[in-house]
C-alpha cells in the first residue's frame, strides 16, 4: 500500500493536470457511478488526506479515492499511449483539453458530496503531510491505548494519517524498539520524538521518487549505513543492522500484525514476534 508521501506527489500531479479546467470527459466505471457525467464541469482541487484523494469538482461535489495495495493513477497527454493496465482494470477517466487522468485498479472510488467529506476522511487522525498536522493529537492518539503493539499503533490511520509499512518499519528502528513492544513501554520522550521524526521524514520525501529514510537528522545519530543504502531495515532481511551489524530479520504476518516486519532483534528492544 503506498505511503502517505507518494499519495502526496500522485495528487499534486493531478492536480497539476486536472485543476482549474474543464472536463471534457468523464467516465466512471463502477456500477454505482456509471452513469454519472462530469463533463462540462470544472475541477476545483485534487487534495490528499492521508492516503486518501479527493478530487473537488464543480457543483458541489467530491470524487473520493483510495488506491490501496495495487490502484494507481496515470496522467497522458492527447495522443499518448495509456499505460497502466488493460481497459478492463481502469475504473475512473477525468479528461480535458491538455490531460487524461486515468485511475487503475481503484478499490474505493465514489462520488459524493464535498460536504459530506468528514463521511470518509472524518476517522483519519492528524494528516503527517497536511494543513492539520497535529504532533500532540497524534501522540495523545498514538498511546491512548498503552497495551497496543507499536507497529499497529502506527499502522493505523486514526491515530496519524500518511504511515504505511515501510515507515512503520523505519519508525520502529529508529525508535529502538521492535513493532510488537506495547505502546505503554515507550520511555515517556520516545512518542514525540517518533511522530516528529515520521512527519520530518514524510516531509522529505514527499518529491523524491526514491524514498530515503538514512539520514543524520532522521536519527540524530551517526550510523555505519552505506551510501547507496536508502532504508535501515526494511526490505534487508538477513542483511548486516546498520546500527550493530547484526543480521536483519522478517515476520510474516500474524495476528492483528497484517503485514510483514522488518527488525533487528539485536538493538531493538522488545518482544519478537508472537509464535
Amino acid at each position: 500500500m503506498p505511503e502517505g508521501d507518494t499519495v502526496w506527489h500522485s495528487a499534486h500531479r493531478l492536480h497539476a493536470a486536472l485543476a482549474a479546467r474543464v472536463l471534457t470527459r468523464s467516465d466512471l466505471r463502477v456500477p454505482r457511478f456509471a452513469t454519472a457525467d462530469l463533463t462540462g464541469r470544472t475541477v476545483l482541487e485534487v487534495a490528499p488526506r492521508g492516503k486518501h484523494f479527493l478530487a473537488r469538482i464543480e457543483g458541489g461535489l467530491t470524487l473520493h479515492s483510495h488506491l490501496r495495495m495495487e490502484g494507481s493513477w496515470r496522467i497522458f497527454a492527447p495522443g499518448q499511449r495509456w499505460t497502466g493496465g488493460p481497459d478492463h482494470q481502469i475504473r475512473a477517466i477525468l479528461g480535458n483539453s491538455e490531460h487524461t487522468a486515468v485511475g487503475y485498479r481503484l478499490p474505493v472510488l465514489e462520488l459524493i458530496r464535498t460536504a459530506d467529506e468528514s463521511s470518509v476522511v472524518g476517522h483519519l487522525g492528524p494528516d503527517l503531510l497536511g494543513p492539520d498536522w497535529d504532533p500532540q493529537e497524534a501522540v495523545r492518539r498514538l498511546t491512548s491505548d498503552p497495551s497496543r503493539p507499536l507497529g499497529e499503533a502506527l499502522l493505523d490511520q486514526r491515530n496519524l494519517a500518511g504511515i504505511g509499512n515501510v515507515y512503520k518499519a523505519e519508525l520502529c528502528f529508529l525508535a529502538r524498539a521492535t513493532p510488537w513492544l506495547p505502546v505503554g513501554e515507550l520511555p515517556d520522550e520516545v512518542p514525540l520524538r517518533l511522530v516528529s521524526t515520521a512527519h520530518r521524514l514524510l516531509e522529505a520525501n514527499k518529491h523524491r521518487p526514491d524514498r530515503r529514510t538514512t539520514t543524520a537528522r532522521a536519527t540524530g545519530a551517526a550510523l555505519n549505513t552505506p551510501g547507496q543504502e536508502r532504508l535501515y531495515v526494511y526490505g534487508r532481511e538477513r542483511r548486516p543492522c546498520p546500527r550493530c551489524g547484526n543480521r536483519i530479520r522478517r515476520a510474516e504476518p500474524q495476528g492483528q500484525q497484517d503485514r510483514v516486519s522488518y527488525w533487528c532483534p539485536s538493538c531493538q528492544t522488545g518482544p519478537p514476534p508472537p509464535d
